[in-house]
């Protein structure tokens, strides 16, 4: 063990190595210095737990490759884009929609110079952010006023924050609702300074529960939308128009949390229904909130509207500011609205909407023109049978929970390895390609793949059939 130890090289030869010193052309001296130093102690702790052994010779090659590795690793971007072959079409840990080409173009736009984010050209005095795109989101769900924060669990903490602090919060035993990231609705109610007042059973809850909790120091109602999971049989909730129709009379601010903000209906599309946010304004709800990265098709934000007086009291709080969004996230947000002001060609440019609406013929023709660029690729390889399947796609992040779409999958069965195995060669090509494994198989679903992408899994499918 001595002798291996006084074999180890030292920091000032590795450092010595031209491959190592051509590094400093990427990167700070001080920084290859510190990628070296823990190589080289990698290494001592590898001799002294006996997991490594050799000579000088063989130790020196041992930190180089380290040392490239490290580099490697330090200078790839962490967030990168992958191929989404889940079939969950807005998958929360693969980001959600994806942008139209015109949010891009906004984005890429934005970034590029300065902007009047908080600046009146025409005055020349300071603006505000949220005028950006508040006319637009009127437009679109008739309210009386709008703001943007940076998602929608924030948006409903501010809200609770500025109109119930201190005051009893109303609402449904069946909607304290859990969602991803152990978000849940009474955990955000005692951060928000509200005090949670329970009404209902967890399936049944009606107006007169309510009304009964009601006092002068209730502060609001809140309807929470169970976008993530549905209660089935003996069940009861309360209309909106009827919850926000007691608050009118009773002076009692009401609140919908909607999470996944549909400003379209649905149903035109073939989709099944989803609440819409306009229904909500219509019916005197004070505030509703939604999400701008789910069905919406937009950046991560979340989006309040509703009557002008609540709105304004959330813009004046302190926390506005610490919950605002930046001026990438209003260039994505604005443009991809903007979409929504034509629904003739919305479909032709809502990446989203086409991806939920695509049909299994459609996908059916992709994935035999896919399965042909396969079998090019790949000659006569036989590591992989692959095959063309009916699946099953969702929606995802809580949006049409219950509904099961018809797809189409590309279907891997290995001959070599396991399922397991060839899903993560698969997620450790150059372009991560993310399936799902499922009888001992993996399934690419093709309603999550756009069309741009088919050639690159195509080929990336082909090296690994022939051991690539």
């Amino acid at each position: 063990m001595s002798d291996s130890l006084k074999h180890i090289p030292s920091v000032d030869s590795v450092l010595s190595d031209p491959t190592v010193q051509s590094l400093t052309d990427r990167c700070d001296l001080k920084v290859v210095t510190g990628l070296v130093r823990r190589a080289v102690d990698g290494v001592r702790d590898d001799l002294l737990s006996g997991r490594l052994s050799g000579g000088r010779d063989q130790l020196m090659v041992r930190v180089l490759d380290d040392v490239h590795d490290a580099m490697a690793e330090t200078l790839s971007p962490r967030l990168r884009r992958v191929i989404n072959a889940t079939g969950i079409v807005l998958h929360t840990n693969l980001g959600r929609a994806p942008l139209a080409k015109e949010a891009i173009e906004a984005i890429e736009q934005t970034a590029s110079g300065y902007t009047n984010i908080e600046y009146d050209v025409a005055s020349g005095g300071r603006g505000s952010r949220t005028s950006i795109v508040e006319q637009l989101l009127c437009e679109l769900t008739g309210a009386e006023a709008a703001a943007v924060v940076n998602n929608n669990a924030a948006a409903v903490l501010l809200t609770l924050n500025t109109l119930a602090r201190g005051k009893g919060a109303v609402v449904s035993r069946g909607q304290l609702v859990e969602i991803g990231g152990s978000f849940r609705i009474p955990d955000i109610m005692e951060r928000s300074g509200a005090r949670m007042v329970e009404v209902g059973t967890t399936n049944r809850t009606h107006i007169a529960d309510y009304e009964h909790a009601l006092t002068d120091d209730t502060g609001l109602m809140l309807s929470v939308h169970p976008s993530n999971y549905r209660v089935m049989g003996f069940t009861l909730e309360v209309p909106i128009v009827d919850l926000a129709a007691l608050g009118r009379r009773r002076g009692v601010a009401v609140a919908h949390d909607l999470g996944g903000g549909v400003l379209v209906d649905l149903k035109a599309y073939g989709l099944p229904y989803e609440p819409l946010v306009s229904d909500s304004v219509t019916a005197g709800v004070d505030v509703v909130t939604f999400s701008g990265d789910k069905i919406l098709g937009g950046p991560q934000a979340g989006i309040l509207v509703g009557r002008r007086d609540p709105i304004e009291q959330i813009r004046r709080n302190p926390l506005m500011r610490a919950l605002r969004c930046g001026k990438l996230t209003y260039a994505a947000l604005e443009a991809t609205l903007r979409l929504f002001l034509n629904r003739d060609d919305l479909i032709n440019k809502h990446p989203t909407l086409q991806m939920l609406t695509v049909t299994p013929a459609t996908l059916r023709r992709r994935g035999k023109r896919l399965l042909d660029k396969v079998a090019e690729s790949s000659g006569s390889a036989d590591r992989v049978d692959v095959s063309l399947e009916p699946s099953t796609a969702q929606t995802g992040s809580g949006a049409l929970p219950l509904e099961d779409i018809p797809s189409v999958a590309l279907v891997l069965a290995p001959k070599k390895c396991s399922a397991g195995e060839l899903a993560r060669q698969l997620r450790e090509r150059p372009v991560p390609i993310v399936g799902y494994v499922r009888e001992d198989r993996v399934w690419l679903d093709l309603r999550t793949v756009a069309a741009e992408e088919l050639k690159v899994v195509g080929e990336e499918i082909g090296r690994i059939r022939r051991g690539g």
